[in-house]
């Protein structure tokens, strides 16, 4: 017995989302802003509608890197194993998206202006998807987007690895890979009760994983933004690639 949770021992069908958003994404701090100006830098290197697919990789809740895409991408699966995720998910979709998530896409649309003018419009590219994101078939998309979900869900720094080579093998051969992690996040709470896996990695662990299976490998990092709650992590660790 190793003591590590890993994927499989999570039930992610009990993910808290109301408690995630209220703690995360009811505004916009500047950890957020930081991701986006990163993310939107990235996608402004494309051209315009110039990916026919893009998937978020474990898209969870959290709306804005599905806006994101949408100047790219023909089309964005949002691909998710937790059923109360998926179903927040098809909620947006279906009747538009909180008011929170406005102050979200009007910083991406100043960032990015080839986005649609409203965020219902920016989403309606998506796909959700209620799958296992180790499932996906090599090669599919042109971009992939993961956000917070790697280190997220294992205490297993092996495990991290491979979801982050699943990441990188379901982009075809010089499709760009965008991403977030949290920098040496641990096992935290949300809502100050469940207990969620957390597995720490840093620039170096991110880039030795990346560096094998990438080119134009660009790894960064943002310090800790105080008005988050506390999770015991050191800021955020931010990617963007091209797949060999």
């Amino acid at each position: 017995m190793t003591g590590r949770t890993f994927n499989d021992d999570v039930d992610w069908d009990g993910w808290p989302v109301d408690a995630y958003l209220a703690e995360n994404y009811r505004e916009l701090h500047p950890s957020d802003a930081a991701v986006l100006a990163h993310h939107s830098a990235c996608y402004r290197s494309l051209p315009a509608g110039g990916v026919e697919r893009s998937v978020e990789f474990g898209a969870g809740p959290n709306l804005y890197p599905l806006m994101l895409g949408a100047a790219v991408c023909r089309r964005v699966d949002a691909v998710e194993a937790g059923a109360a995720n998926v179903a927040y998910l098809r909620r947006q979709l279906a009747d538009g998206p909180d008011p929170s998530w406005g102050p979200f896409h009007a910083l991406a649309r100043e960032l990015d202006p080839r986005l649609p003018a409203s965020p219902a419009a920016a989403l309606a590219h998506v796909r959700v998807v209620h799958g296992d994101v180790r499932a996906l078939v090599p090669g599919r998309y042109g971009l992939a987007s993961m956000n917070f979900v790697a280190e997220g869900v294992t205490e297993d720094l092996d495990e991290f690895g491979a979801l982050c080579a699943c990441f990188a093998r379901c982009v075809a051969p010089g499709g760009r890979l965008i991403a977030a992690f949290m920098e040496n996040m641990p096992t935290y709470r949300i809502g100050g009760t469940t207990v969620w896996p957390g597995c720490p990695v840093d620039v170096p662990a991110v880039r030795s994983v990346f560096a094998p299976l990438t080119r134009e490998l660009t790894v960064t990092r943002i310090d800790a933004d105080p008005t988050l709650p506390d999770y015991g992590d050191s800021g955020m660790v931010l990617l963007s690639a091209v797949t060999r």
